[in-house]
């Protein structure tokens, strides 16, 4: 597929890079509540977590790209952006000043347009303080506090109508994959491992919720938000959802990744056994398997990159609401380039990106029979999905646990799982539910 470029800044569109001014100000300190209370327009851009993160509004400029050129070109967008911006940012700490929000396709095969959105306006919050950043494109603009506070209250008064519940008429239908397909899939990826092509596999598969009324997206992240603490809830132009799995985050020369592979479903747990999800998952041959592949897939291409690396040998069990998970946090020292720099959070991610724990194992081979097998364009499930700053920094995380919204009242859920040459059909079929069931109670069904 060939690659498209675009670049939108507001109702005069162009094709040339906008000069942006951006101004950040330090914020009295927000309620107990912090990002939530930001949370009310369906149409935000949101990448929080525990009540810290970014909350943004509007749109000053849209990159968008299709092809296997898609990071090579939002690259070269965000530098020619960054390069050309007036930046006023006192604050200085990642994810102050100019910010983009991200989310980009699976696959290079895609018809998904990977993005980078830059909001007119960003609420920010991190452990140390609170921040707004007002960005315009143009030149005659004022750019002041006083315009930043009374834009951003306007657009709070804005906020969007709840959903409303109405019994027996909101449900979930079959997507492009049915369950009995699914389950053939699974199969045939096990004979695929079997034959010793590869060691894993992950496979996923789709469903679409139909609303009675049009779905309330700032009510479905709130409640993301609330019910899944250790996850990164995001919202980006219609790709809404809360991850537990960091692709890759940068703060400076530190780069940080969460693996995930293994899973457990909580519904099916025992009750008064404190020890089951230890004891399925920590000394679970098949589950460790998994794990490990993802770890050393992970390690292998960050080690190049590094000057030092500290990545567990054991992994510890993530406790979600609906699922537990064995996980991994990988912490290198990048290595810096001969001119002082080193790679940045968009470099990273295009190396990183797709993981063994979203792809399988050896990965090209892996991503080659899974298009065969699945049956379906995955769009941006499980590709990059946060923000990036103009100094190299930011958060991407994989897009799990979420959907694409397709219409004021239809939203593509997606789950995957990974196959290994012990894995069961029902079983992952079964698993696949758990791992849709945070969007499916967000959504009330």
């Amino acid at each position: 597929m060939t690659s498209q470029l675009s670049a939108a800044v507001g109702p005069d569109s162009t094709d040339t890079i906008p000069h942006l001014r951006s101004l950040t100000i330090r914020r009295p300190a927000m309620s107990e509540h912090g990002l939530l209370d930001y949370i009310t327009r369906d149409d935000s851009l949101v990448w929080a977590r525990r009540g810290e993160g970014t909350v943004g509004f509007g749109e000053v400029a849209r990159f968008e790209a299709t092809g296997p050129q898609r990071f090579t070109l939002a690259r070269a967008w965000w530098a020619a952006i960054s390069e050309s911006a007036q930046v006023n940012n006192p604050l200085e700490h990642p994810g102050t000043g100019l910010i983009a929000y991200g989310a980009f396709a699976f696959s290079y095969s895609s018809t998904y347009a990977s993005k980078l959105v830059i909001p007119r306006i960003v609420v920010g919050r991190n452990e140390e303080c609170s921040w707004i950043t007002y960005t315009v494109a143009d030149a005659e603009a004022p750019l002041s506090i006083e315009a930043a506070e009374s834009e951003l209250a306007q657009l709070l008064e804005e906020y969007s109508p709840e959903h409303e519940l109405t019994h027996g008429t909101d449900r979930l239908v079959a997507g492009q994959i049915s369950e009995a397909d699914y389950m053939d899939s699974v199969r045939k990826g096990v004979s695929v491992i079997e034959t010793g092509a590869i060691t894993k596999l992950v496979l996923a598969r789709d469903a679409v919720a139909e609303l009675a009324s049009p779905i309330a997206v700032a009510q479905v992240l709130r409640q993301l938000a609330l019910r899944y603490i250790d996850c990164w809830t995001y919202s980006v132009d219609g790709l809404i959802g809360a991850t537990p799995e960091m692709l890759v985050r940068v703060r400076g020369d530190i780069a940080e990744a969460r693996v995930l592979a293994g899973t457990l479903d909580r519904a099916t747990a025992p009750l008064g056994d404190g020890d089951y999800a230890r004891r399925m998952l920590l000394e679970d041959e098949k589950q460790r398997h998994e794990h490990r592949l993802a770890i050393d897939s992970l390690t292998e291409q960050l080690g190049p990159l590094a000057s030092g690396m500290d990545a567990p040998d054991e992994p510890f069990v993530l406790q979600l609401p609906n699922v537990w998970h064995l996980a991994s946090d990988v912490r290198a020292t990048l290595s810096a380039h001969a001119d002082g720099s080193v790679p940045g959070v968009l470099d990273l991610a295009e190396i990183f990106h797709p993981t063994a724990a979203v792809c399988g194992t050896p990965t090209k081979e892996a991503g080659r029979i899974l298009r065969d097998l699945e049956g379906m364009d995955r769009g941006p499930y499980a590709g990059p999905v946060g923000w990036i700053d103009t100094r190299g920094n930011g958060e991407l995380g994989i897009a799990l646990r979420g959907g694409v919204v397709e219409s004021p009242t239809s939203v593509r859920l997606y789950a995957g799982c990974g196959i290994v040459a012990a894995s069961n059909p029902t079983e992952e079929l079964a698993e696949s539910w758990a791992k849709m069931r945070p969007m499916r109670e967000a959504l009330g069904l």
